[in-house]
């Protein structure tokens, strides 16, 4: 059955899109928020004396990570095993995004949590670890699919979420997918990072700079194909602040994660009812904070164009879209899907 009015006034709905590098929450009452993904505890005395606040979460933790014990609990969409903290940063994670969304008094929490495809068997137990102590029903589905159901995209296309640690695929049928409709690579932002991290040191092995603020680079000029402006940083040279060229660097990194994407594509749509792939080609969406790289719609576009007439778009909101869809799948949700905690 359907949770009737008086029952859904007591309840807070809400989707959780938890991710490798940025979390989001979408909630019935209106909240839309995503953090980055790190958690820290201060040091020592000294560091908490300076920070005032016992624990840090998102964009606050990376801007004081130097007085911090800093986790991003996450690796590959999967909370990490064996390392002290990263449940219990999970659970700093979720308890944040919770308090984002402002829940009343006395309401019960139900949370549908997206995790990457691959991973859903493996995650599912930690998720329920780190999420028991903050909600009272949970449903942990596959991030594409929460993706698709926010769309009102359930039949006849594939969703492609290309996140930090994993792009996730998904082909729709009309039902709630099936291992074999799903499949996760590892080719991801992550990787895209260390890529630009290499070659930035072998063209400029002089140069200090970091894995954040590669990240950084990344995130803010991220392009393939080629685009009519410069790309210039400065970063220090013997401790002098100097113009460094890398928009090659850029599109060369970002461009590595095209020919996986595409190989996993067509092998997906290869194994689909041969009368039902013109279908599938002609609606690849893309999600996740990967689907923001400039241009690389039509890159994976023209790349699949040897494959067939593909037609490749994005999600309007990326960073969003995750949280979104489970939200709605959490409020159409009939109540005997959901797990009591």
């Amino acid at each position: 059955m359907i949770f009737n009015e008086e029952q859904r006034e007591s309840v807070l709905f809400f989707g959780v899109d938890l991710g490798t590098s940025r979390s989001a929450i979408c909630s019935s009452n209106g909240t839309r928020e995503w953090i980055e993904s790190f958690v820290g505890w201060p040091k020592d005395f000294i560091a908490e004396k300076v920070i005032g606040k016992s624990v840090l979460v998102g964009t606050e933790a990376l801007q004081h990570r130097l007085s911090l014990d800093l986790y991003r609990p996450l690796d590959r969409g999967v909370i990490k095993e064996g390392i002290e903290g990263s449940e219990r940063a999970v659970k700093e994670i979720i308890r944040h995004l919770i308090e984002l969304a402002r829940p009343e008094p006395g309401q019960r929490l139900h949370a549908v949590v997206g995790v990457p495809a691959d991973s859903l068997k493996i995650n599912k137990l930690a998720i329920r670890r780190a999420v028991s102590e903050h909600v009272h029903s949970l449903m942990v589905v596959s991030e594409p699919f929460s993706i698709a159901y926010g769309i009102d995209l359930l039949s006849n296309c594939m969703i492609v979420d290309i996140g930090a640690g994993t792009v996730d695929f998904c082909v729709m049928h009309g039902t709630i997918p099936s291992e074999e409709d799903q499949k996760t690579i590892f080719t991801a932002g992550d990787y895209v990072d260390e890529q630009l991290y290499s070659l930035l040191l072998q063209k400029y092995p002089n140069s200090k700079f970091n894995r954040n603020m590669v990240r950084q680079f990344k995130e803010q000029f991220s392009f393939v194909r080629t685009i009519d402006e410069q790309i210039c940083v400065e970063l220090p040279v013997n401790g002098k602040p100097s113009i460094h060229d890398i928009k090659d660097e850029i599109r060369r990194a970002c461009e590595s994660i095209i020919p996986p994407i595409v190989e996993t594509i067509t092998e997906m749509v290869s194994r689909v009812d041969p009368e039902f792939q013109t279908r599938i080609r002609k609606n690849i969406v893309l999600g996740g904070g990967g689907s923001l790289i400039r241009g690389i719609a039509q890159c994976l576009q023209e790349e699949l164009s040897e494959y067939g007439d593909y037609q490749v778009t994005r999600v309007a909101d990326p960073l969003l879209a995750g949280a979104f869809g489970a939200l709605k799948l959490a409020q159409d949700m009939p109540s005997r899907y959901w797990e009591a905690l």
